[in-house]
């Protein structure tokens, strides 16, 4: 029997966890999209903690009339900046199982172009 989009997702996403996992040093920066919005968190996962967090439902980037890319692209800016107030230069990148494409890479050329290292 075929997997189920999420199934098939959850996979991927298990893979890849299995590898890529965050310190306080260099944190996970994880990334949930969703249809309308997109998620994205500083992870420690030595400790549990999220050191920063951005979103597209942020005042800042909801007013802004743009695109869902366009305002994937704001969101990792949002993060980045953040993540350097809290003293975090370099990360590692977890798609959370969704392809490389679209808002996901907007999100992580947003954060590079702001000044995160990955």
């Amino acid at each position: 029997m075929a997997l189920t989009k999420n199934q098939r997702r959850t996979r991927i996403k298990n893979r890849i966890r299995k590898i890529v996992s965050g310190t306080e040093a260099r944190p996970r920066l994880s990334v949930f999209r969703s249809n309308k919005e997109i998620y994205a968190q500083l992870v420690d996962d030595v400790t549990g903690k999220t050191l920063a967090a951005a979103s597209s439902r942020d005042k800042d980037i909801n007013t802004a009339k743009v695109t869902k890319v366009e305002a994937a692209a704001l969101v990792g800016k949002a993060l980045a900046e953040k993540a350097l107030k809290v003293g975090v230069e370099t990360i590692s990148f977890d798609r959370g199982g969704y392809l490389y494409h679209g808002r996901v890479k907007s999100l992580a050329e947003g954060a590079r172009e702001a000044g995160l290292k990955f």
